[in-house]
């Protein structure tokens, strides 16, 4: 009974990864009658939902072990970093080499999740962007990008860059999580990102969460600062 227990989070974990795929292969289908980047979309939100309870049940079954660990940054790693990468690949002009140049946010992700899993300060904050943002934009920034064929490719290309070297910077990022919620002071930060993601999605639609994340790096500063 424990060894079925203790593969419940690595089964779940296991369901992240399996939906990261699916989304890869949807961002660069032709054959569906639903824009496959759409589809993609709902596999990697899938993949999230996969990702935020496999270290919920792992807690409440006092099942943490050092290989979900590992297996929750692989699959991290093609649903928030691959997947992305190959939605935005899929939609860049296939006339030049330019579409390749997404294939860097895999590789920064990759990079992303190694210096997290030996490091022992980021429980309650985050060094560089979590992976998982890096999704969140490229979700709101290629809705948008998807219906804006005139926008240069310089855009794309300069945001590549940025959300990478973001994925692997030294500037510590505040976490969702709140021990004390009826604290304002602590928490201001984390309710106004909360706050103002709803108004954004609300307003643009998923473009919405592109802005989000830029707005949850300014905080970031903003909270650095202080």
């Amino acid at each position: 009974m424990n060894a079925i227990r203790n593969n419940i989070p690595n089964a779940i974990t296991s369901l992240n990864l399996f939906f990261g795929c699916m989304a890869c292969i949807a961002a660069l289908s032709n054959g569906c009658l639903i824009a496959p980047y759409i589809v993609a979309f709902w596999f990697i939100a899938l993949s999230a939902i996969a990702d935020f309870l496999d270290g919920l049940v792992a807690r409440l079954l006092h099942a943490v072990s050092a290989i979900g660990k590992e297996l929750d940054s692989l699959a991290d790693l093609v649903s928030f970093g691959l997947a992305p990468a190959l939605i935005l690949y899929s939609m860049m002009p296939n006339d030049g080499p330019w579409a390749v140049f997404a294939l860097l946010l895999p590789v920064f992700g990759a990079l992303r999740l190694a210096r997290f899993n030996v490091d022992t300060n980021q429980a309650t904050t985050f060094t560089g962007l979590p992976i998982p943002a890096n999704a969140i934009f490229w979700i709101g920034f290629t809705d948008w990008y998807y219906h804006q064929p005139d926008c240069p490719v310089w855009i794309v290309l300069l945001l590549i860059v940025v959300l990478s070297l973001l994925m692997v910077c030294p500037l510590r990022m505040f976490s969702l999580k709140m021990h004390n919620l009826s604290s304002l002071k602590q928490n201001w930060a984390q309710y106004l990102q909360i706050v103002a993601t709803v108004a954004f999605v609300v307003l643009l639609g998923l473009p919405g969460l592109a802005a989000a994340i830029a707005l949850y790096v300014l905080l970031s500063i903003i909270k650095r600062e202080k």
